[in-house]
C-alpha cells in the first residue's frame, strides 16, 4: 500500500488514467500537467479533500488532458485486426473480441465495472450515487468491416471511456450509473444482418436470425453468441428494460463529407435513415447466342442495368421534392460459372440497400421498387426476384437530448451543426425501443467502411467535450 499525497491516506495505487499523481508515495498515473494536485477519487482518494488550495479543473482542462488515453486506445485497437490495406475486426470473432478486451482493460483502470449479457454485448458500468436513477448508456461498436478503416464505431466506444475519464478527473460523481458499451456486430457484412448487438439487447431481432450463418465461420448467429459466452435462448425478451434506462448516447464519426463541407468538427445527429436490404437479388431471362437479334433475347444483364438506372431515377425525383434518401446497389455480376464474352447472360445477381428516415417514406419506396421491378421485368421478357428482405427502424432523435446537445457544445465553445446521418447505427434499434436517444457524429474526411477513414483525434475530442458538458448537466449531483 502507498500513502497518497492527496489525501494522506493509505491506498492501493490509483487506477485512474485522470489521477496527476507521480513518485513515491503518489498515485500510479499521470495523464496530464493540466490538471494540478488532484487525484481521481478512487482507491482511497477523497475528491472533497484533495485540492489543497489548488485551482478547480474546468471540464475544458479535464477533457484535454484525455487525449493521450484517447489516443492510445485508438492506437491499441488499430494493432488489432490489422488487414492491409485496411483493419478487419470479425464480430463474434478474434479482432472484436481482443478489442473488447482492451476496451476491459482500460474500463478497468477507471474502476469500471465489466458485465456481459446474453447477447454477449459488453457494459463498462460507473456506479453512481442513486441506484434507482435510469442509466445513462453510452455506446457504439468494435467490429469493423472487411478491410475497413479504424474509427467506424471504435471511435465511440473510446469516447465514452474518455469522457467517464474526464467526469473523474474534474470531481464530479454522477448521480445516474454511466455504462460504456461495447455492442456486437454492428456491421451487416458478417451476417447479412446488422446492429445485431442492440437487436439482442432489445429483443429485436427478426425470425430467422438466429439461424443466419457466419461470413467466415459459418456457425450460427445463435452458435456464434453461445461461443462467445451469451445465451441466445435469452434473447426473446429485452435484456434490458427501455423504460428503465434513462438515454442512450453514441458518438460515430460522419459517412459523408457534410462536416467537412461545413468546417465542423462535430455534428449533432437529427435523425438516422432506416433501411430495407434485399440481399440476393435474382434477374432470370434466358441464355443465347451473342448474334441473336434485339427483339428475341431475354438479357438478364441488360435488365439488371435497367433496374439499376431506374431506381437512381427515383432517387433523384425523391430528393428533388425534399425527401431525401438512398439507393446503393453493392453487388452487380453474373454468375462467376456463367461469364462470357460470347453469351447473352440468361442470369444476373445484385444487392439492394434503400434508406429514408421514416417509416411510411421506406414503406412507400418499397412499393415503388415493386412497381419498378414488375415494369422492367415485363419490358424484358424476365423474371425478377427481389429474394431475402432485412430492415431497420428510421432512428430519428430525441428533440430534448439534441437541444440538451446543442447547449453542450455551446457551453464547450463548439458551433455544432444539425444534420441528418447518412447510415443507420445502433441508436436506431434504442430509439425504436422508446429509449431517449441522441448522437454526435464527427468529421471523418474520406467517408467510411474503407481504409482511408481520416478522422483527426483533435476532432473526436471535441464530440468528447461536448458529451462531457451533457453528462455534467444531466447525471450530476
Amino acid at each position: 500500500m502507498r500513502r497518497c499525497r492527496w489525501t494522506s491516506r493509505a491506498s492501493a495505487p490509483c487506477p485512474s488514467p485522470a489521477c496527476p499523481g507521480s513518485g513515491p508515495g503518489a498515485c500510479r498515473r499521470r495523464a496530464s500537467a493540466s490538471i494540478p494536485r488532484r487525484c481521481c477519487g478512487r482507491s482511497g482518494c477523497d475528491p472533497a479533500r484533495d485540492r489543497r488550495g489548488a485551482p478547480p479543473v474546468t471540464l475544458a482542462e479535464a477533457v484535454a488532458a484525455q487525449t493521450p488515453l484517447v489516443q492510445r486506445l485508438l492506437d491499441g485497437v488499430a494493432a488489432i485486426g490489422a488487414d492491409s490495406p485496411g483493419i478487419t475486426r470479425e464480430a463474434y470473432g478474434r479482432g472484436e473480441n481482443e478489442a473488447q478486451a482492451a476496451i476491459v482493460a482500460a474500463g478497468a483502470a477507471l474502476g469500471l465495472e465489466a458485465r456481459r449479457d446474453a447477447g454477449a454485448n459488453l457494459s463498462l458500468r460507473w456506479a453512481g450515487t442513486d441506484p434507482a436513477a435510469p442509466p445513462v448508456l453510452i455506446g457504439s461498436h468494435l467490429d469493423s468491416v472487411v478491410q475497413g478503416g479504424n474509427f467506424d464505431g471504435a471511435a465511440g466506444v473510446v469516447a465514452g471511456l474518455a469522457a467517464v475519464a474526464a467526469l473523474q478527473a474534474a470531481g464530479i460523481r454522477p448521480r445516474t450509473d454511466i455504462e460504456v458499451l461495447a455492442l456486437r456486430c454492428e456491421e451487416a457484412v458478417w451476417f447479412g444482418l446488422g446492429l445485431i448487438g442492440s437487436r439482442c439487447l432489445l429483443a429485436r431481432l427478426p425470425p430467422g436470425a438466429l439461424d443466419l450463418p457466419h461470413a467466415r465461420s459459418g456457425l450460427t448467429l445463435a452458435e456464434s453468441i453461445a461461443a462467445n459466452g451469451g445465451d441466445p435462448a435469452k434473447l426473446g425478451q429485452p435484456l434490458r428494460d427501455p423504460a428503465r434506462l434513462g438515454a442512450y448516447l453514441e458518438v460515430h464519426i460522419e459517412q459523408a463529407p457534410q462536416l467537412m463541407e461545413a468546417g465542423a468538427p462535430v455534428a449533432i445527429c437529427l435523425a438516422n435513415p432506416g433501411n430495407v436490404r434485399h440481399p440476393f437479388i435474382r434477374i432470370t431471362g434466358e441464355d443465347a447466342h451473342t448474334g441473336l437479334p434485339h427483339r428475341f433475347r431475354r438479357d438478364a444483364a441488360l435488365a439488371a442495368a435497367d433496374l439499376a438506372l431506374s431506381l437512381e431515377a427515383m432517387w433523384l425525383a425523391e430528393e428533388a421534392e425534399g425527401r431525401p434518401m438512398a439507393v446503393t446497389i453493392g453487388r452487380f455480376h453474373t454468375p462467376a460459372e456463367r461469364h462470357s464474352l460470347t453469351m447473352v447472360s440468361g442470369r444476373f445477381e445484385l444487392s439492394l440497400d434503400l434508406r429514408a428516415y421514416s417509416a411510411a417514406h421506406l414503406q412507400a419506396l418499397e412499393a415503388k421498387l415493386g412497381a419498378v421491378a414488375a415494369e422492367v421485368a415485363a419490358r424484358r421478357g424476365v423474371r425478377i426476384a427481389l429474394g431475402e428482405r432485412s430492415a431497420a427502424a428510421p432512428g430519428p432523435m430525441d428533440p430534448g437530448i439534441v437541444e440538451g446537445l446543442a447547449a453542450a457544445a455551446a457551453r464547450a465553445g463548439l458551433e455544432a451543426p444539425r444534420l441528418n446521418s447518412p447510415g443507420s447505427h445502433d441508436a436506431n434499434n434504442f430509439a425504436a425501443a422508446g429509449v431517449p436517444t441522441g448522437m454526435l457524429l464527427v468529421r471523418n474526411r474520406n467517408g467510411s467502411h474503407n481504409p482511408d477513414e481520416a478522422m483527426e483525434t483533435g476532432d473526436l475530442m471535441a464530440a468528447v467535450a461536448v458529451l462531457v458538458h451533457w453528462l455534467a448537466e444531466h447525471t450530476g449531483p
